[in-house]
């Protein structure tokens, strides 16, 4: 199962799919990805909001919506259960990936969503079509279903401390990780789970383009971190972004969907 479909695969099935954009930038980025969106966007996309299409009952940032919910805010945007669905952002965390493993996480066929190698940057640099008009689809009635094995929650990662069933590996940059800067988000603690590893995300993509590494590179950059890719694996981050973009790898090394700390180190961090 390859998660990724490349640029000039959607260039040639442009109106066969479903398009999202779903840039998110960093709190302290000062970039707005829906004004971005509007300024230019490949042909037919519809802007997905990482924030908005979360839980808003919950402190922490963009969550997993409920059930109900996320059947809302799929069948607005015109998506239906058969759609194949293309995911690209134009964000320096790649944020496309989050969005992919939500519809995954609520059920959709996991060959029917994808993610656009090297997102809006490759589409970008090869000169490819944008556009400024919007699009609406006709609204749907899409039906979710929830696999909850894809999410561990903070009462499983502090069981695992001790208990050891699992690898959690924390996608954030080293000196995040090793608590040698202060934290984006306000009121957090420096540090990381004890008995995490780090695997710092960028470590996994070519910056010139943001396509990921080809297989047979991810798979020894996971060991050069001390990470068997057949043993139980989770993933954590800051806030449950770029987490995805090393679960987007794993899937690519071992065909396997990825188990991610949805509340990260925005949640475990209050403590």
């Amino acid at each position: 199962m390859n998660p990724l479909k490349s640029t000039s695969w959607l260039f040639e099935n442009i109106g066969r799919v479903k398009i999202l954009d779903a840039s998110w930038h960093m709190p302290n980025s000062n970039r707005n990805a829906l004004v971005e969106f509007n300024e230019n966007h490949i042909e037919s996309s519809i802007f997905f909001d990482l924030d908005k299409n979360s839980n808003q009952k919950v402190s922490l940032p963009h969550m997993l919506p409920e059930l109900e919910e996320w059947e809302k805010i799929v069948s607005k945007l015109g998506i239906k259960n058969n759609d194949h669905i293309v995911v690209y952002d134009n964000s320096d965390v790649l944020s496309a990936s989050r969005c992919w493993f939500t519809f995954l996480y609520f059920g959709h066929d996991m060959n029917l969503i994808s993610v656009l190698d090297g997102g809006l940057k490759k589409w970008k640099l090869e000169n490819r079509p944008l556009s400024n008009e919007k699009v609406n689809f006709p609204e749907t009635n899409y039906k979710a279903s929830i696999k909850e094995n894809l999410v561990i929650n903070l009462d499983q990662v502090e069981k695992n401390i001790e208990k050891r069933e699992f690898c959690l590996i924390d996608a954030r940059g080293e000196k995040r990780f090793k608590g040698l800067v202060e934290e984006p988000r306000k009121n957090l603690r420096k540090g990381n789970v004890e008995g995490s590893k780090n695997l710092p995300f960028s470590k996994i993509i070519n910056s010139e383009d943001n396509t990921f590494k080809k297989k047979e590179e991810l798979e020894n950059i996971f060991l050069n971190h001390d990470i068997k890719v057949n043993e139980k694996l989770a993933f954590s981050c800051g806030s449950g972004i770029t987490a995805c973009v090393l679960g987007l790898a794993s899937t690519i090394i071992n065909n396997k969907l990825p188990v991610i700390y949805d509340g990260s180190w925005a949640e475990y961090g209050l403590k």
